[in-house]
């Protein structure tokens, strides 16, 4: 006999293996650490063209190349103390370049819900 609870169907009285409710549980565990997996991999992938359009939204309007150097150098110092070697100059630059190559932010959410950071550092 079966009921619905929470769309989730539940059976009562079913003789279960301890085998069978590890497997599931094991099943549901990796299914979700996969999916918020997935998740913060596509919050980090925005997370990084947002800091690569702002930095080049206020380093390189005008044609401030020389000023932008600078900037972004004592930026990503700043940055490194406070979050780790992530965003490093190389990185920050990375993500600059990403926010230039994809200029459209409704296409870059589209394509981080499918691709990780890696994929868009390799174009």
């Amino acid at each position: 006999m079966a009921k619905k609870k929470n769309e989730l169907v539940v059976q009562e009285n079913v003789n279960i293996s301890e085998i069978q409710i590890f497997e599931r549980v094991a099943e549901i565990i990796e299914t979700r650490k996969y999916r918020a997996g997935a998740f913060a991999n596509c919050e980090i992938t925005l997370m990084y063209w947002e800091v690569g359009n702002y930095v080049n939204s206020v380093t390189l309007d005008g044609g401030r190349a020389a000023y932008g150097k600078r900037i972004v150098a004592e930026l990503a110092s700043k940055l490194m103390v406070k979050y780790g070697r992530t965003f490093d100059v190389h990185n920050l630059r990375r993500m600059m370049r990403f926010a230039d190559k994809f200029d459209d932010f409704q296409i870059v959410t589209e394509l981080a819900s499918q691709l990780s950071w890696s994929h868009f550092v390799e174009i």
